[in-house]
């Protein structure tokens, strides 16, 4: 995924503390439990990051493997 300019991620960052607030706001207060654990769970995410996921490959097909070639 290509980065977003410098401007729009600059003034994405400036609502930053307003959305957590309202992440925080629906986390605490949300009608739907489903919408209290996404906000939590979106709290979580941009605290800490989002956990690693193993790549791995099916029984059928064998392990994965990465080979780097340099140019």
């Amino acid at each position: 995924m290509a980065k977003a300019p410098i401007e729009i991620r600059s003034l994405a960052r400036s609502h930053c503390a307003r959305a957590i607030q309202v992440l925080a706001g629906i986390m605490d207060n949300g009608e739907e439990e489903s919408d209290r654990i996404r906000a939590a769970q979106a709290l979580i995410d941009r605290g800490y990051g989002r956990p690693v996921q193993p790549i791995g490959g099916d029984a059928e097909s064998g392990p994965i493997t990465v080979k780097w070639e340099n140019d």
